[in-house]
C-alpha cells in the first residue's frame, strides 16, 4: 500500500537497555540499565552497568518507560527492554527481549540480585519481595563475551578441541569480584554445531575505572589452547583510550578498526623485555628435557 514508515536517524547511537523483573500478580520493577554499545556486527561483545551516558533522570525516565511496557503487557519473569540512545541522552524504543540475557551478571553483580533465583521464585507463583525502592546500583560491572573465533582472521570461527582451559580465579577480594560463567571445559570439544562463545568474564569494583583495570588483568591471566579465541582483541579493547573515557556508540569496532584487528608489533624496550622473557622460557624447557634424558 500507500503508508510510510519513517524513522528517527540517530547519529552515533548507543545500544542501552533496562532489566525488568515481574511477578504474577502485577508487580513490575526495574533493575537499572546496562550499556551494550561494544558491538561487532550488530553482535554485543562487552556489556557494563551502568552506563557511563546515563544521569539518574535519564535512568529514571527509561526506567518508568521499560516498567510501564511490561506492565501494559502483563509480563511477568525477568526481562530486558532495548532503547537506541542519541548522545544528548534523547532514547527511543528498540524491542523487548522476554528472557535472561546473556549480559545479566553484570545486573547482578551492580544490584545483588540473583535474577535466576528471582525467576524461579516468579515461575511459583511468589510474588516480588524487592519493591523499586530497595533496588540500588552499586559500583561497576564490565563483561567480555569469549568466543571461539580468529581476531587476526576475520574473527572466522574456530572449532577443535579445549587442549588447555585455564580461567582466572574466581574470588572477591579488596572490592574487586571476579566473576566466569562458563559451560565448556578443559578437554572439550568445541563444535560448529552450538554458539562459539566459550565464556562470559566479568568483574566488578568500586568505581569504572577500577572494573576495566580488573578485567583487563583478568583477561591477561585467561589461558586457553587448541583453538582459536577472541582474547588478544577483548584486551585490546580494554586498554583502548576511547572506551575507557567511555566515548562509545555502537560502530566503535568499526571506527576504531576499519581494517580489522592486527597485531601490534613491540618495539624498543618492550621488544627487548619480552625476548629475554622468550629466552628464560626457552631455557628453563631446555633444562627439563635435558634432565628428563638424563643427558
Amino acid at each position: 500500500d500507500d503508508r510510510v514508515f519513517v524513522e528517527k536517524f540517530i547519529v552515533d547511537p548507543r545500544h542501552i537497555e533496562i532489566q525488568v523483573l515481574g511477578d504474577k500478580h502485577g508487580n513490575v520493577i526495574h533493575l537499572g540499565e546496562r550499556e551494550c554499545s561494544i558491538q561487532r556486527r550488530n553482535q554485543k561483545v562487552i556489556e557494563e552497568a551502568p552506563s557511563p551516558l546515563l544521569d539518574e533522570e535519564t535512568r529514571r525516565k527509561m526506567g518508568e518507560q521499560a516498567v510501564a511496557l511490561a506492565k501494559a503487557v502483563h509480563y511477568d519473569s525477568a526481562g530486558t527492554v532495548e532503547f537506541v540512545a542519541g548522545q544528548d541522552k534523547s532514547f527511543y524504543f528498540l524491542e523487548m527481549n522476554t528472557r535472561l540475557q546473556v549480559e545479566h551478571p553484570v545486573t547482578e553483580l551492580v544490584t545483588g540480585i540473583d535474577l535466576v533465583e528471582q525467576m524461579i521464585r516468579v515461575a511459583a507463583g511468589e510474588k516480588l519481595a524487592i519493591a523499586q525502592r530497595d533496588v540500588t546500583l552499586t559500583g561497576w560491572a564490565v563483561e567480555s563475551r569469549l568466543y571461539a573465533e580468529d581476531p587476526f582472521r576475520n574473527f572466522l570461527p574456530s572449532i577443535g578441541r579445549l587442549v588447555k582451559y585455564r580461567p582466572p580465579a574466581e574470588a572477591s577480594k579488596d572490592g574487586i569480584t571476579v566473576r566466569n560463567d562458563t559451560g565448556v571445559q578443559e578437554g572439550g570439544e568445541i563444535s560448529i554445531h552450538y554458539d562459539p562463545m566459550i565464556a562470559k568474564l566479568v568483574t566488578h569494583a568500586p568505581s569504572r575505572a577500577a572494573a576495566i583495570e580488573a578485567q583487563a588483568t583478568a583477561l591477561d591471566s585467561f589461558y586457553v589452547d587448541g583453538i582459536r579465541h577472541n582474547i588478544p582483541f577483548l584486551s585490546a579493547l580494554m586498554h583502548h583510550p576511547r572506551w575507557r573515557e567511555g566515548r562509545l556508540s555502537t560502530g566503535f569496532i568499526a571506527e576504531e578498526f576499519p581494517k580489522g584487528f592486527a597485531v601490534r608489533v613491540p618495539e624498543g624496550e618492550v621488544a627487548r623485555r619480552i625476548a629475554a622473557v622468550g629466552a628464560a622460557i626457552d631455557h628453563v624447557l631446555g633444562e627439563r628435557k635435558r634432565q628428563i634424558s638424563g643427558q
